[in-house]
């Protein structure tokens, strides 16, 4: 404790002070040695002296990285892209750019809480990979890419679940598919359509008899669209069953189609 005041009594003598350069020598001094906060205060005081000058850009960066190094997310990203802004043909300003972005993706919560953040990431790295596409931070974009969309698809499939877990079959069918369309690539993707065949039997079961035979039609659809693009999984037995119990439901709805009166 008795470090930290005497910090932040020298960072008080530094502010006192009437003369930048030393300010600024000092601010650079606490910056080398990590205290962020304390370069932070003597930075921000410092920049308008030196405005317009040479020497402003090397502070305003340094000035964003005390930001960043206390997880000040927002004011960083706020920073960065200003940087951007005011320094347009930098040397830095790819690095800028990037850490703009990377910004976002620290903010990104868990899967189930919003994703607003995890969103911006992505598309930022994505927009970063494609404007400089000889960047050597593109191989790190591109991993925090893959774990934004993986992040995503956590979310989604969560949702998928719970709509099952609650009997809501209907929308439970529709998010699984969901899912599988937005994300192709997945390793899961059989179980998604998996998931979705057992969610639209379910719901077939739960109709009224006029409404059965489409539903019903529905599975046996679906199975087919399985068996087309998921020939190896380990769902097809399952699958299987599902398509002949439809059918069967289906013949007995025919039957006692041709049962009734004219």
């Amino acid at each position: 404790m008795a470090l930290v005041f005497t910090s932040c009594d020298s960072v008080s003598k530094v502010l006192k002070s009437k003369d930048p350069e030393y300010k600024l020598r000092k601010a650079e001094d606490f910056f080398a040695r990590k205290k962020y906060s304390f370069a932070q205060q003597i930075f921000e005081d410092v920049m308008p002296y030196f405005k317009g000058t040479q020497k402003f850009e090397d502070i305003y960066y340094k000035y964003a990285y005390t930001a960043y190094y206390q997880h000040d997310w927002l004011n960083a990203e706020n920073l960065f892209k200003t940087y951007v802004e005011v320094f347009p043909h930098s040397t830095r300003t790819e690095e800028m750019e990037y850490m703009r972005a990377y910004t976002f993706y620290r903010q990104s919560p868990k899967p189930e809480l919003d994703q607003s953040n995890t969103i911006k990431a992505m598309g930022m790295m994505q927009t970063f990979i494609n404007t400089h596409p000889g960047s050597a931070r593109n191989k790190e974009a591109g991993a925090i890419v893959d774990a934004c969309r993986a992040k995503l698809e956590v979310k989604d499939r969560n949702a998928a679940k719970l709509y099952f877990d609650l009997a809501q079959y209907r929308a439970a069918a529709t998010a699984y598919e969901a899912v599988m369309n937005n994300y192709p690539d997945s390793q899961q993707s059989d179980m998604y359509l998996f998931m979705a065949i057992k969610s639209h039997y379910l719901f077939a079961q739960m109709s009224v008899e006029e409404k059965r035979e489409e539903r019903y039609s529905k599975v046996v659809d679906a199975c087919a669209d399985f068996m087309d693009r998921f020939p190896q999984s380990a769902f097809t037995k399952q699958v299987q069953e599902y398509l002949s119990l439809s059918q069967n439901q289906l013949k007995a709805i025919t039957h006692e189609s041709s049962k009734t009166p004219a």
